[in-house]
């Protein structure tokens, strides 16, 4: 009798390479895995590498929560260029000498750029206006306007700015800079609203995102490696290291899998999302805090 292949439930980790879709590296786990229930928590452009979650069998039903989480990213931004898609991907629609600027001029931009902003993302983003796609709009020519959305950074910082002459000529300037930022904001975005600021255009040459939530490069595995060996963090690990937990015993546990509304504990109000485990250790929900209840947000045990 053959054996039935398994896939355990939980988060894996890839270290998404340069030129693949987050689309596409789902496609490629459902082959790794074997199995259809594969989602991604946050998209990644393309051109960028570095973390990417992915879920799969039961552990999809975090993902939503876990996108919501902040992300890390280094960079590199380089001004006196401007392009249709804010970064390297797209064609260059104006050049300006850059090499005037001066670091106390771009370290008041991105003065600017940090804290709670507004953000109009880029008009190539998967942003759906009225129901279509921004990428969609733009590539048909549509003229149109994003409205700009609040955002976070919390930290933008320039490590290094390095002279450099452009394929056209023009003299350049490469920031390297790592930003850290809430769910939905586009450091594209940054590139171009600190070239405009600074008079000279800007566009993203690369990125890396280095964390999401709590989980970082270090724990991610490329696409070759998970072929090699499926690396899958078990759910009840992920929930544990993403959420605030709390134990409950034996007699709630049974209650909150009825579907019963559990008291909760007045140090989770206004938590968010709350990992539920029994006294094994067993994740048994997610749920959120709602007028003193336990409000289901997805069950597991």
């Amino acid at each position: 009798m053959t054996e039935k292949h398994t896939t355990p439930d939980g988060l894996v980790i890839v270290d998404k390479p340069s030129g693949f879709t987050s689309h596409d590296v789902v496609a490629k786990m459902r082959g790794i895995a074997r199995t259809r229930r594969v989602g991604h928590a946050g998209t990644l452009d393309p051109m960028a590498t570095g973390v990417l979650v992915l879920g799969v069998e039961r552990a999809t039903k975090l993902l939503g929560h876990l996108a919501l989480t902040e992300k890390e990213y280094l960079g590199t931004i380089r001004l006196g260029q401007t392009t249709l898609t804010d970064d390297a991907e797209g064609e260059i629609t104006q050049s300006r000498d850059a090499s005037k600027v001066t670091r106390d001029a771009v370290d008041k931009a991105v003065a600017k750029l940090t804290g709670d902003i507004m953000q109009v993302p880029s008009k190539v983003s998967a942003i759906k206006i009225n129901g279509v796609r921004s990428y969609k709009r733009a590539r048909e020519g549509e003229e149109f306007e994003i409205p700009a959305r609040p955002v976070t950074v919390s930290s933008f910082a320039v490590y290094d700015i390095r002279e450099a002459v452009a394929e056209d000529g023009t003299p350049v300037l490469d920031l390297v800079v790592s930003v850290v930022c809430s769910s939905g904001t586009y450091i594209r975005a940054l590139a171009r609203d600190l070239g405009t600021d600074l008079g000279v255009g800007g566009h993203l040459t690369a990125l890396r995102r280095t964390r999401v939530g709590p989980y970082k490069l270090d724990a991610a595995r490329t696409l070759d490696q998970l072929q090699q060996e499926l690396t899958v963090m078990p759910v009840a690990d992920a929930a544990r290291a993403a959420f605030p937990g709390w134990t409950v015993d034996a007699r709630r546990a049974r209650l909150l899998l009825n579907g019963v509304r559990l008291d909760m504990p007045d140090e989770y109000a206004g938590a968010g999302a709350v990992a539920v485990f029994d006294q094994e250790g067993r994740f048994l929900a997610l749920v959120e805090e709602q007028k003193g209840k336990a409000k289901s947000l997805a069950v597991f045990g």
